[in-house]
């Protein structure tokens, strides 16, 4: 039997108001998350690693541009922004960094996400 060598905690749930729940449900479904379920005024989606992303309905307007309450990581950044971009989302370029490589996306409801390459090299997360 192989140790399991993922940390010990994780994440579990994660929250977004958007305008329309059915829209920013099937972004994030379009471009890589599980869907878990939708309803008119409620969304659950799935990432890597079990967390789940609660989308709800906003009770106040998001201006356009505002920043995502979290980012987005992915292991292979070039590859991503090709993704992103040719499903016609837009995108900055990548910004290399000392930790993390970032672009940003502007995405579901108003929100501007920042998407990092991962650190986790070899690690299982």
């Amino acid at each position: 039997m192989s140790r399991d060598e993922r940390p010990r905690l994780a994440v579990g749930h994660v929250s977004l108001e958007v305008a329309n729940v059915a829209d920013a449900h099937e972004f994030f479904v379009r471009h890589g998350m599980r869907d878990i379920f939708r309803g008119d005024d409620f969304g659950v989606l799935e990432l890597r690693g079990g967390t789940h992303l609660v989308l709800s309905r906003a009770t106040e307007t998001i201006e356009p541009g505002r920043k995502a309450p979290f980012d987005l990581m992915v292991d292979d950044i070039d590859q991503a922004r090709v993704e992103f971009t040719d499903a016609g989302v837009i995108a900055t370029e990548i910004v290399r960094g000392r930790i993390h490589d970032t672009f940003h996306i502007d995405g579901p409801g108003g929100y501007r996400f920042a998407v990092t390459s991962s650190h986790a090299g070899d690690r299982p997360v």
